[in-house]
């Protein structure tokens, strides 16, 4: 993303080391250099294009599909806890609905409101961490966590990825990334890394609890339910993969970050003007002399508490998603604003400053969502998911739950939503087990495995590309980044059903 992180607006308003101090010698090592990349000579080849042109394209092929795509659809009928699911026994073709030009110029400004919950949510993310900032808490809670893991910097990664992922795993959050990135890269940066370290830190941790749910309510919960088996059977192979998932994500970002605080320029944003204007604002680490936090910034962060306990108990039993989030986000912001001194005009100014620069990342979400609008319009996206199942259907029993893995990947695409794709394609995909000899419990698992990962893959993924955007890390950087683990944890992902396939896994 070209998107200024949260983080690195309104630098006058962030104090800095006092004049003469040091940086403490065992943080000097991996400090980034804070001065601006030499121009070098350009490069010729291929470039890949804004982000907004990638998904234009997209959209024109959504476009042109439903002219050549025949339309049909399954019939919705009312699934476990009332969500609606299709009825696999109910395929037909129904008259064509191809977009039209005025259906085309429209399909960004109605995928900007279909997502509407994850553009203001973003926003709010933005503001609300740009307010903290200007009450000066973060920056003593950065000189802690910097004393604190000064000599065992390295460490701090597969903590937070573990910690990240438990509660991914539990509560099936995998937005809770947007909250924990902005938070994050002030640490990360002052340790000698560098913003693609801190997003992985959280899209890694949050994607392999949520991929593995061991007691996750959106993909595993509903998918089993849908399938009729018991709600989170199963839960000790999903344990094994967890661990695996998550020891894997671990060791490829720490190998990442130690590369890049032994070599700077080695980082995969190293020559983002964004980047460095961070690094100069985070990178002088920790002062000889501690801060410490004033009784008002202390009594905010007191006051905070409770305001986060009623956000996870609402998230994790109450339903709550993304609205009621935002509105309990204000509310922080507020309570930590005006209680750490800050003026209301203060406070709005500040977050009217931290909106601003996430608006390309915010405004990138709805775009991404305007190619399964015209999908849906075009009446084919039930054509696509029967062909999928279709396909799956011609293999060979040992190979069918990967054939399901590998539908369930491509199909999060269009749909990239747990709970989206699980009403849409598991009322086909557990029956059509049954006739394969597969188990339901193995179909769910394949659900689950091309769910998650992919989540964090395609530029289609709203929440995904909002991440990106706050941490300011372009699409194609990530993808640099990302394939390769993509890849060992797609590995994995077929071990573990091929594995339960042979075993009978139930």
């Amino acid at each position: 993303m070209s998107a200024t992180d949260s983080s690195s607006a309104g630098t006058r308003d962030t104090p800095g080391p006092a004049p003469g101090t040091d940086v403490p010698g065992d943080l000097q090592d991996g400090v980034p250099e804070t001065s601006a990349p030499p121009e070098g000579p350009r490069r010729r080849g291929f470039r890949m294009p804004h982000i907004y042109v990638v998904l234009f394209c997209l959209s024109a092929l959504a476009a042109v599909a439903t002219h050549l795509i025949p339309a049909h659809q399954y019939a919705r009928v009312e699934g476990p806890d009332g969500r609606e699911v299709i009825d696999p026994g109910s395929y037909s073709a129904v008259a064509a609905s191809p977009t039209g030009l005025l259906d085309f110029l429209t399909a960004i400004p109605r995928g900007l409101v279909d997502a509407g919950e994850v553009v203001f949510f973003t926003f709010v993310i933005g503001g609300a961490f740009m307010v903290v900032r200007r009450t000066g808490i973060i920056e003593n809670a950065l000189d802690r966590l910097l004393r604190a893991f000064a000599h065992r910097r390295l460490l701090l990664i597969p903590v937070l990825i573990t910690v990240f992922a438990t509660i991914a795993t539990l509560i099936g959050t995998q937005e809770l990334a947007l909250v924990y990135i902005p938070v994050l890269i002030p640490v990360v940066l002052a340790l000698g890394y560098d913003s693609v370290t801190a997003v992985a830190i959280a899209l890694i941790g949050t994607t392999a609890g949520f991929t593995a749910g061991v007691l996750n309510p959106i993909n595993t919960g509903l998918g089993q339910q849908i399938a009729g088996i018991e709600t989170f059977s199963g839960a000790g192979l999903r344990t094994l993969l967890l661990v695996t998932l998550v020891v894997l994500g671990s060791l490829w970002t720490v190998r990442y970050a130690r590369r890049v605080a032994a070599d700077p320029a080695s980082g995969l944003i190293h020559d983002d003007p964004e980047e460095h204007q961070k690094r100069r604002l985070y990178s002088a680490g920790a002062t000889r002399t501690a801060r410490r936090m004033s009784g008002r910034q202390r009594l905010a962060l007191v006051l905070s508490l409770p305001v986060l306990g009623v956000t996870v108990w609402g998230v994790s039993s109450q339903g709550w998603f993304m609205i009621e989030m935002a509105g309990m986000f204000l509310l922080l912001m507020v309570i930590i604003g005006m209680v750490s001194g800050l003026g209301p005009s203060t406070i709005s100014s500040a977050f009217s400053e931290g909106m601003r620069s996430v608006l390309e990342g915010a405004i990138i979400v709805g775009v991404a969502r305007s190619v399964a609008v015209l999908l849906e319009d075009g009446l084919v996206l039930d054509t696509i998911v029967h062909a999928l199942a279709q396909a799956v259907s011609g293999l060979p029993a040992a190979l069918a739950a990967v054939g399901m893995f590998a539908v369930q990947s491509l199909f999060n695409f269009v749909i990239p939503s747990g709970s989206g794709q699980a009403v849409v394609t598991m009322p086909i995909m557990a029956p059509l087990a049954d006739l394969l000899d597969v188990t339901r419990q193995t179909a769910v698992l394949a659900f689950q495995l091309g769910d998650g990962p992919t989540n964090i893959l395609y530029p289609t993924s709203g929440y995904f590309m909002a991440a990106l955007a706050i941490g300011g890390v372009r699409w194609e950087r990530w993808l640099r980044f990302y394939l390769p683990l993509f890849a060992a944890w797609a590995l994995v992902g077929i071990g573990f059903l091929i594995a339960a396939q042979l075993t009978g896994w139930a």
